[in-house]
């Protein structure tokens, strides 16, 4: 993990660390924060604790975003102090919100390598007036007006997957979100995994493999990397922690004693992971589905 962001994430770059609930790259989050990066843009549809954490750390510049908070909890107290410019360190926040298929779309125009991307969605919101990047153009086949939204291209996008081979040909199953097409319309491509298997055991399940070689750029081997997000078959959610952030990240200097604590205060994820005794009873059990036959 060191390897691969000191490598492929560089100050001011726009970084996305995709995951819809599940398989959100917390290990990668605490490298680029112990790397002290600066003046990054965040993107992705839903900014939660892992950007709360890289906002308080000073490592933000801008944020680009659907919807941000604690799910099930509440607010991101370092975001918001960022957005209303309280506090010294992580203040001078910019924001650039969207809905979510409008998130969504950018990506998906960024993938298709398109300028932009035509939807409904803004229709009876004030998103475009307060957002001046969400356009209309007229459908040259009915004539009608349609929202635009613009192409997102990150320069670096970082993906948890249960697994890979070695080439970067990996495998997602469970709640996914916008990985696929976030990583097809980056850059670079950091590709953070449970597991490292056999490209045979790839070839084996062939639809499984959401993000194929050929677009991944390093490949890192991170055993619960994502917590206190999940990772189905391997761990479930640390719920407990999503509700004691509420505390910690309403104060900065809480906020400062975690960062000092399990941030900056460790090496690796190795070393976080023997501060986080409850990982233990989060460990999956085992619920193998009935294997498919792909011959013919």
């Amino acid at each position: 993990m060191r390897d691969a962001v000191a490598r492929f994430v560089h100050d001011g770059d726009t970084v996305v660390i995709e995951g819809f609930t599940h398989l959100i790259c917390f290990a990668a989050g605490h490298e680029i924060i112990r790397q002290r990066r600066r003046d990054l843009t965040l993107a992705r549809l839903t900014p939660d604790l892992i950007y709360d954490q890289m906002i308080g750390a000073g490592c933000a510049r801008k944020l680009v975003f659907s919807w941000a908070g604690n799910p099930g909890v509440g607010s991101l107290h370092a975001f918001r102090r960022a957005v209303e410019g309280v506090g010294t360190r992580d203040s001078g926040l910019e924001i650039e919100e969207y809905s979510h298929f409008g998130m969504v779309a950018r990506f998906a125009a960024g993938a298709a390598r398109l300028p932009f991307w035509p939807l409904r969605d803004y229709m009876g919101t004030d998103l475009p007036r307060a957002n001046p990047r969400i356009r209309s153009v007229t459908c040259p086949y009915t004539g009608e007006d349609l929202a635009t939204v613009p192409a997102l291209n990150p320069d670096v996008t970082i993906v948890h997957a249960q697994r890979a081979d070695a080439d970067g040909n990996t495998q997602i199953w469970g709640l996914v979100g916008v990985q696929r097409e976030a990583a097809f319309a980056s850059e670079r491509v950091i590709v953070v995994v449970e597991e490292l298997v056999d490209e045979q055991l790839i070839r084996s399940d062939p639809n499984r493999t959401a993000i194929p070689g050929m677009v991944v750029d390093a490949v890192v081997v991170e055993p619960w990397g994502a917590h206190p997000s999940y990772a189905q078959g391997y761990y479930d959610r640390d719920n407990d922690f999503y509700v004691a952030w509420e505390d910690v990240s309403r104060s900065p200097e809480r906020l400062a004693r975690y960062l000092d604590e399990f941030v900056y205060g460790v090496p690796d994820r190795a070393a976080y992971l023997k501060k986080q005794p409850q990982v233990a009873r989060l460990k999956a059990k085992q619920r193998v589905s009935q294997g498919v036959n792909y011959g013919f």
